[in-house]
C-alpha cells in the first residue's frame, strides 16, 4: 500500500535509534517503556446477552461535559487491555491536547471475569456497536467521535466501521499494526522469530480460558462451565491456529479457524469503512508481513497510509523523540477536527 495524502504528512520524521535494529526490538521495547499515570473512571456497560464490558474514561482538565472536541475511542490488541502501555500513552497524549478519551476493554479483558464462556475475537464488532450505543446515548448530541485501534483492535475497528449505524458521528479513525489478513498472520507465527509471539499469545489464551473455567467451577456457574468443558483439553493445542480452530471458532459461531479468519479479516472491509482513516504500519513488523497490507486500489480515497520501513509491531520507538506514534496520531486527529469546523 502506498497511498498517502501529502497534506496530512507529519512534520516529525520517524527515525529508528541505531541501537534498536529490527522490528523485534521495537516491539519488545514498547512493552518495557514506563507508562504515564492517569486518573480514569470506569463505566461498566451491561450487554443484552447478560454479560458486561468495562470502559475506562480519561477526561482532560481542559474538557467538560459540553466539550466541542470529539470523544476519542480506543481499542487494544490481542492479550491486551486498557492498561496496555500503548493505550495509556495514547490517552495521556490525548489528555495533554484537551481530548477526552474512552478505552474499551474487550470482553473479559478488564481484570474481572466476564459472565459467559464467550470472550473476544478479531471480529467482535457487535460488542463495539453495543458499547457505542451506550456511549452515544450519554454524550451531548453535538459531540462527535474519533476512533483508534491497535493490532487485533484495529482489525475489529475497521470491520465495525464498515457495519455501524453510527458512521455519521465519526470524524476519523486510526489503524495501527493491523493484521488485515488473519490466516496469513496466524500462519506466520508458526516459524521464525514470529513463532515466539505465537507461543506467547497461545499461552495467554490458554491460561485465561483455564482461569475462567476454574472461576466458573468455584462460583457454581454450571451452564457456562459445561460450554468450556465441551471444548475439550487445551493441552494438545500447539499453535494459535489450533486454538482458534478448537476454541475461538466453536465458541463464537464459526465452523473452523479458516472460516473465522475468512469472515473477520479486515482487509475486505476497508473499502466500506467510509470515514477518513490513517493506517500506520512497519514493514519490519515481526508478526504481520507486508503482503498482508491492502493494495492502493482497495484502500479508497479517504485512507492515508504511512507504511514505514521500521517500527515493529505497535512499537515505533524513535531517536530523541518520545512517543512519536502518539503525537503522530493526535496530529492526524487534530487536522480532521479542524477540517470539520
Amino acid at each position: 500500500m502506498t497511498r498517502a495524502d501529502t497534506s496530512l504528512q507529519f512534520s516529525e520524521p520517524f527515525r529508528t535509534p541505531w541501537w534498536m535494529p529490527g522490528g523485534h526490538l521495537q516491539t519488545v521495547w514498547r512493552k518495557l517503556q514506563a507508562t504515564p499515570q492517569l486518573i480514569r473512571h470506569r463505566r461498566r456497560i451491561e450487554l443484552r446477552d447478560g454479560d458486561f464490558i468495562d470502559v475506562d474514561f480519561e477526561s482532560s482538565a481542559f474538557a467538560s461535559s459540553a466539550s466541542s472536541k470529539p470523544l476519542v475511542f480506543v481499542l487494544h490488541g490481542l492479550a491486551g487491555s486498557s492498561d496496555s502501555p500503548y493505550v495509556l500513552s495514547m490517552q495521556h497524549e490525548l489528555s495533554r491536547q484537551g481530548f477526552e478519551s474512552a478505552a474499551m476493554n474487550l470482553r473479559g479483558c478488564s481484570g474481572d471475569f466476564n459472565r459467559l464462556a464467550v470472550a473476544y475475537h478479531s471480529g467482535c464488532s457487535h460488542d463495539v456497536e453495543e458499547v457505542m450505543d451506550n456511549l452515544l446515548a450519554a454524550m451531548p448530541a453535538s459531540q462527535q467521535l474519533m476512533v483508534i485501534g491497535y493490532s487485533l483492535g484495529a482489525n475489529v475497528l475497521i470491520k465495525w466501521l464498515s457495519e455501524t449505524r453510527h458512521k455519521a458521528k465519526i470524524l476519523a479513525g486510526v489503524s495501527v499494526s493491523n493484521p488485515f489478513l488473519l490466516a496469513l498472520c496466524c500462519a506466520r507465527m508458526n516459524s521464525g522469530i514470529a513463532f515466539w509471539y505465537g507461543r506467547y499469545f497461545l499461552s495467554r489464551l490458554r491460561r485465561d480460558l483455564d482461569a475462567k473455567r476454574q472461576h466458573f467451577e468455584h462460583c457454581g456457574q454450571d451452564q457456562q462451565l459445561q460450554v468450556i468443558k465441551a471444548l475439550g483439553s487445551l493441552q494438545s493445542l500447539k499453535t494459535l491456529w489450533d486454538f482458534d480452530d478448537a476454541v475461538t471458532a466453536p465458541l463464537h459461531g464459526f465452523s473452523s479457524a479458516r472460516d473465522y479468519y475468512d469472515r473477520c479479516s479486515s482487509r475486505q472491509f476497508l473499502p466500506s469503512a467510509g470515514v477518513p482513516l490513517l493506517i500506520v504500519h512497519g514493514r519490519n513488523d515481526p508478526i504481520i508481513p507486508p503482503v498482508a497490507l491492502p493494495e492502493p486500489d482497495e484502500a479508497g480515497a479517504a485512507v492515508h497510509a504511512e507504511v514505514l520501513n521500521e517500527g515493529g509491531h505497535v512499537g515505533f520507538v524513535t531517536r530523541g523523540q518520545a512517543h512519536w506514534l502518539e503525537r503522530r496520531i493526535v496530529h492526524y486527529l487534530q487536522q480532521h477536527f479542524a477540517l470539520s469546523n
